[in-house]
């Protein structure tokens, strides 16, 4: 489909053009860049990956960044895969994804290493459908159109939503759409559903231009995690640096939580979204996180989407989850399947 972005879309647009979005598969621009910043003093430098509005933002809000005994240095991606691609160059020494990257990277034969996870809501990954369409059910979606960015956590959430209705991709109509092209193909009526995450789901609810059909509860794992190299975790200095750094992005998720509002209005000022729709994505996921153990329950959960990928031939061979996975860091985490911390419904739209 042609890239288009009609003038009446571009309020709803552009903000979202500036964020970067840990779970895409894919991206405009999928080079990363040293943002200049560096943070920290010592011998010891972290060069780590982030997203716009990302670790670096929330850090800095919580004062983890503050007294740092190592050097941080911050490079920016605009989505998971390019930042694995610089895991893997070992350009990266350590950055955030979310639950579907890793698993192409892993196919890929990728030099990754999954090292420290978030559990999080899930009700920010969903199928979202125009207002006034006729669709109520996901069994609806037979024979519709649905837009996705393909590899994308909401490329398999639109799976697993699909096989929980007995259905497959075989029995709607597929359109692989990064976000940008989606918005515009789900605002003009070129699609009939849209299979997204938040905040785009926080931003079209709040615009008042769909409702969610369903939406990842119950059949995404809302997992998130922290990808290093492995020859930044051979190296004991370095090694040691991440350890105290998923340590402070713990504490910071903690503080994300008890201070929504401050950290919704440094999100918004990160990204460029509106005020509200920033708060109402941290109440409906942001703020929902959990720092938890890597554990079986996650591996198998990761292994699983594997395997589906692997299925659809998707990715191009079939491996071991658990051979990408360094557990050293856990401590004493709850398991991976704590529930998400909750806020109740995020705030009206």
């Amino acid at each position: 489909m042609k890239r288009f972005l009609p003038a009446v879309l571009l309020p709803l647009a552009l903000p979202l053009t500036l964020l970067l979005a840990a779970c895409s598969g894919a991206s405009a621009d999928g080079s990363g860049g040293a943002g200049g910043n560096t943070d920290g003093k010592g011998s010891v430098t972290l060069n780590v990956g982030d997203q716009k509005g990302g670790s670096e933002a929330v850090l800095r809000a919580a004062g983890e960044l503050d007294d740092l005994p190592y050097r941080i240095t911050w490079s920016t991606f605009t989505s998971g895969p390019p930042l694995l691609e610089a895991v893997n160059a070992k350009a990266v020494d350590v950055g955030s994804v979310g639950n579907t990257p890793p698993v192409f990277a892993a196919g890929a034969g990728s030099k990754i290493t999954v090292v420290a996870a978030t559990h999080g809501g899930s009700r920010g990954e969903a199928i979202l459908v125009p207002k006034d369409s006729p669709l109520t059910r996901t069994t609806d979606l037979k024979g519709r159109s649905v837009a996705v960015a393909q590899g994308s956590s909401a490329h398999f959430q639109l799976i697993a939503s699909l096989r929980k209705a007995g259905l497959t991709l075989d029995d709607i109509k597929v359109t692989l759409l990064q976000p940008a092209d989606a918005l515009a193909a789900f605002t003009s009526g070129k699609v009939d559903a849209w299979a997204v995450w938040d905040p785009y789901t926080s931003q079209v609810l709040r615009g008042g231009q769909g409702r969610v059909l369903t939406d990842g509860e119950g059949v995404v794992n809302g997992l998130n995690f922290q990808v290093a190299a492995p020859s930044a975790l051979a190296d004991k200095d370095k090694a040691a640096a991440i350890g105290d750094y998923v340590e402070r992005l713990r504490r910071a998720q903690d503080w994300v939580f008890d201070h929504p509002e401050e950290w919704a209005k440094v999100w918004a000022e990160e990204t460029g979204l509106p005020y509200e729709v920033a708060l109402d994505s941290v109440k409906l996921t942001h703020g929902t996180r959990v720092p938890v153990a890597l554990d079986q329950a996650a591996i198998a959960s990761e292994q699983s989407i594997a395997d589906t990928f692997a299925d659809l031939e998707l990715i191009p061979r079939r491996f071991d989850f658990a051979d990408f996975v360094d557990d050293r860091f856990n401590k004493d985490l709850p398991p991976s399947t704590s529930p998400a911390r909750s806020y109740g419904k995020a705030s009206s739209r």
